[in-house]
């Protein structure tokens, strides 16, 4: 929503402090020090259980081997794992708040923490190497290779009667300080500033700088000035690379401002700056608060889950997939067995420049969550001071663009195709928040399509009952709704999916796999809303071509959706000549949405979905492949309303009839997912068991039978049922539960 809130807290509610040390351990937040009222250093800890807003001062025990941390400001607090690490600050040697005689620090302890809540005590290591010098204002991070499996502590910059721009690595495993050698140009000296670690760049932003253009240290009475200046550093290289340079102009404010004091953190691969002090010259005192936020995308949306299918008709299917977080939208596509004609003389349109928003290999930083403008800015290039020519690494030019509204009307930088973009929004202006009312924006990508399982999600209820189709795409505790789905199959025969059959107990349910799906055509200009899914966004994002190879042929856009669910009955259909396109004709024209024309779903046709993940960065790759089929008119329509009961033994499973029996139900089947070695040999091929068959619209399953239970973890963890009619011409499709397990562990005989 974008939309702060100010929660009921209680407890033992610490007095407001600043310089203070932060970290977050799950839903629990722990503060250290920090100046406190009247100008007192502290030293106190104080926990937050953010579950609850339960703030509880903590006491950790002194340690074995000296004094526990002196009251202090300005130092750094990193979490890494079960252990926090504090480093240097400005402490004061006057007993007198109001006469100050600072004191550096460079000292090193570490904080136990108990599981959950509460801590063990602080502790002073043992380290070898040579310490960084006493500092305040710096930064910390942890990071960990991947492919290496010991933890290092960087630690930036920072403040000791002048600023400081160097470099100090902390081996947690040996305790070893040391100074790593770095490629690139170094940031210039700084002190408030941030530093996030996302992937394995440190990326670091703003602070206090020297004002001299040289950018030499300058004496402890120079003139500092602040800087909205941006690097990273690559951890594995020790390369830096600079995305934004202190002298680049910003005329048309699509960068944050010059800012100290300001926090930055990470959610996934997008980083959040807000607020700081805004101030050119120290000795102006003048600065101001800035009240801004921004975040930065820094590379390409994750892939969604597996699309999952609600409930299917004859000629359309209710979908889901789960979130993707920091994502601005998602490109839902289907592949039809059936041959779908192409449509000739459908006349395609070229994008125009200005509704270009590429991503090969950059990062996006956005401002201003407004409707997709469409008036370019002069190109903007990114220094790089690692090579002469402003490349980013992969040598591709960084562009940088945003949105604003200016005199009424929409304006946006629009770089060329192949230009990594560096795109601002801001949430915030000075006078207030703002919802978010964007359309995605959609550059090309490539996808990597794979497998998929169809299901539904039931979470584990004490003596609850759900029902499934209360709610389509909310996210729900353990005594909220959940959606069911509904897997379609035929009346007796596998069409790529479950087999249902009446004189079986033993049925599989098949999921093709598609490997390296490659570069698909993707259309742009608008889709009128409510054609395909109301939740498309009225404006729809625009995208440039990309190539198309023989087996991608018929991969159809369903639609841009905003949010994780849709209601498909219709794709579009592409022109002949789109079809046609090779890897060649990278700057090919495109389809416009307006002028494409729409096919209906037939029934009883197979169908495979597959969605993508859009940010500011580009479409990221896509989901695993899943596949469904339209019911068969004269069949009985799924059953609903699926409920779950437990008991101490048992449990109790209920349903309501089909909607649309279409004649008289002879009989209901329940399935369960059940081990076997069949599935260990092809983990997405369940293999079910019929556990129940009669008129009745409930059964037990009983304890012996969930002991045989396959917990499937294709997402969450949860025990997988199917429940289906049947009428005079045969069964109809299944719906498709999956019982969420939450910590729950199925007992095994």
């Amino acid at each position: 929503t974008n939309q702060w809130f100010l929660p009921a807290v209680r407890g033992d509610i610490p007095p407001g402090c600043a310089a203070h040390g932060f970290v977050c351990d799950g839903t629990r937040i722990l503060v250290f020090g920090g100046m406190v009222e009247y100008g007192r250093y502290s030293n106190d800890l104080y926990e937050l259980q953010a579950s609850r807003w339960l703030w509880k001062k903590v006491k950790p025990q002194a340690p074995s081997n000296g004094s526990p941390p002196c009251p202090r400001l300005g130092h750094s607090f990193s979490l890494y794992g079960n252990k926090c690490y504090l480093f240097g600050g400005l402490a004061n040697e006057s007993e007198d708040s109001n006469n100050n005689i600072p004191r550096y620090l460079n000292d090193f302890y570490e904080l136990e923490l108990q599981h959950g809540s509460g801590v063990v005590g602080w502790s002073i290591p043992v380290t070898k190497g040579i310490l960084p010098s006493p500092r305040e204002s710096h930064t910390a991070i942890v990071y960990c290779r991947k492919d290496v499996g010991s933890p290092k502590m960087y630690i930036f910059g920072g403040m000791c009667g002048c600023r400081l721009n160097d470099l100090w690595e902390l081996d947690i495993e040996t305790m070893t300080w040391s100074r790593p050698e770095t490629k690139g140009t170094v940031p210039l000296p700084r002190s408030l500033h941030t530093a996030n670690v996302i992937g394995n760049k440190m990326y670091v932003f703003g602070g206090w700088v020297p004002q001299s253009a040289g950018g030499e240290i300058s004496a402890p009475d120079g003139e500092w000035k602040c800087t909205g200046s941006f690097s990273y550093l690559n951890l594995d290289t020790a390369e830096w690379i600079g995305l934004i340079s202190d002298c680049q102009e910003d005329k048309s404010n699509l960068l944050p401002g010059p800012r100290a004091g300001h926090c930055a953190v990470a959610v996934g691969t997008r980083l959040y700056i807000w607020s700081g002090r805004d101030g050119y010259r120290k000795a102006w005192n003048n600065q101001v608060c800035c009240k801004d936020l921004w975040y930065l995308d820094t590379e390409r949306p994750l892939a969604p889950s597996q699309v999952q299918l609600i409930r299917a008709t004859t000629n359309s299917f209710q979908l889901k997939w789960d979130e993707v977080p920091t994502v601005e939208g998602y490109l839902l596509q289907l592949h039809a067995d059936s041959p779908v004609p192409p449509v000739a003389g459908v006349p395609g349109t070229g994008i125009p420049e200005t509704s270009v928003l590429s991503s090969q290999g950059g990062c996006s930083l956005h401002q201003s969550l407004q409707s997709l403008p469409n008036i370019p800015y002069p190109e903007m290039k990114v220094d790089h001071p690692s090579q002469t020519n402003n490349l980013i690494p992969n040598n591709v030019q960084v562009a940088l663009s945003s949105s604003s509204k200016v005199e009424g009307k929409e304006k946006v930088a629009a770089p060329e195709n192949k230009v990594a973009q560096e795109t601002m929004k801001n949430h915030a202006d000075a006078t207030g928040f703002k919802e978010s009312n964007a359309p995605s924006l959609l550059p090309v990508c490539t996808s990597s399509a794979q497998t998929s399982a169809n299901v539904g999600e039931l979470h584990d209820l004490d003596k609850k009952s759900v029902n499934p189709d209360a709610s389509v795409s909310c996210t729900v505790s353990s005594a909220q709704t959940m959606v069911t789905q509904q897997a379609v199959k035929t009346e007796s025969s596998s069409t790529n999916g479950a087999v249902v059959k009446d004189e079986t107990s033993l049925t599989t349910f098949n999921s093709k796999s598609e490997a390296a799906e490659t570069a698909y055509v993707m259309p742009s200009a608008r889709v009128s809303t409510g054609q395909t899914n109301d939740s498309h966004s009225s404006r729809a994002p625009q995208r440039p071509p990309a190539p198309v190879k023989n087996r991608d042929r018929r991969w159809y856009d369903v639609g841009i959706f905003k949010n994780n669910s849709a209601v498909v009955s219709q794709f579009y259909l592409l022109p002949d000549e789109t079809l046609n396109i090779n890897s060649k004709t990278e700057g090919a024209d495109v389809p416009d949405y307006r002028l494409l024309k729409k096919q209906d779903l037939f029934p009883g046709t197979v169908y495979r979905f597959r969605v993508a993940a859009i940010n500011g960065c580009g479409v990221g790759p896509f989901s695993k492949i899943s596949e469904f089929k339209t019911c068969i008119p004269g069949f009985p329509g799924a059953p609903s309303t699926v409920k779950i009961t437990k008991s101490v033994d048992c449990i109790h499973l209920s349903w309501e009839p089909p909607a649309s029996p279409s004649g008289n139900i002879l009989e209901y089947s329940a399935y369960l997912a059940i081990r076997s070695t069949q599935l260990q040999e092809n983990p997405s091929q369940l293999v079910f068991m019929r556990i129940y068959c009669g008129l009745k619209t409930s059964c037990i399953v009983t304890a012996a039978q969930l002991s045989n239970a396959h917990v499937d973890y294709t997402s969450r963890p949860a025990i997988v049922f199917r429940i289906s009619a049947k009428n005079e011409r045969g069964y109809g499709p299944a719906t498709q539960v999956r019982w969420l397990q939450g910590k729950i562990t199925v007992m095994h005989n």
